[in-house]
């Protein structure tokens, strides 16, 4: 976790968090997984975080992918974002906003089980609402929201879980159709308590 320590001691008083998931090089630019179709959302996070970044109640979490040489995760998925590598960092585009957040790195399809994620969430005593941005929209966005949702269920937290349609985006390949993946994980989300929205209205 790059530690943003002003950030974390105030997680407390935090009402909204945005947590932008995966836009990283591997799954944007380059790499055996990227997919640049996904650049269309780039300019929608930017617009999010910008509006996070300058709210004293808000707070911006970024995740990201990283894997040592022998994650267990190749087994299902082709390697990809190794730790400390090009794909593993932030695009061009958000990396200047990574300073303004704290960042969690990640060795599996769950951000909620990255190093320090689930501790942070806990210490948000006031947090309302958590907006999800980024992708992949059927893998990685799909389990963490489902996950938080479960978790704050758990808790009897009453906190809303939010995807922002206008923020999320998957690949297409000839095994994996975009639209009809997209449309059956925004059914899934939706039926486990999510709040799916085409474009997040802020407060």
């Amino acid at each position: 976790m790059r530690v943003n320590r002003e950030k974390i001691d105030k997680l407390k008083e935090i009402k909204r968090l945005l947590v932008i998931v995966d836009m990283v090089n591997g799954f944007v630019k380059e790499g055996t997984l990227a997919a640049k179709s996904i650049e269309r959302i780039i300019p929608r996070n930017k617009e999010l975080i910008e509006e996070f970044i300058n709210d004293k109640d808000s707070c911006v979490f970024f995740v990201r992918d990283s894997h040592n040489k022998e994650a267990i995760e190749f087994n299902t998925f082709p390697p990809h974002c190794i730790e400390n590598s090009k794909e593993s960092e932030l695009i061009d585009e958000l990396k200047e906003y990574e300073e303004c957040g704290i960042t969690y790195l990640k060795n599996s399809t769950n951000f909620v089980f990255a190093p320090n994620f689930l501790d942070d969430i806990r210490r948000m005593k006031s947090l309302e609402e958590v907006i999800l941005n980024g992708c992949l929209t059927d893998i990685c966005i799909k389990n963490g929201a489902i996950t938080l949702r479960n978790l704050f269920d758990q808790e009897n937290r009453n906190i809303k879980v939010i995807v922002d349609e206008s923020g999320i985006d998957t690949y297409d390949s000839s095994l994996h159709n975009r639209e009809e993946e997209s449309r059956r994980a925004l059914t899934d989300m939706k039926n486990n308590g999510i709040e799916i929205v085409k474009k997040y209205g802020g407060k």
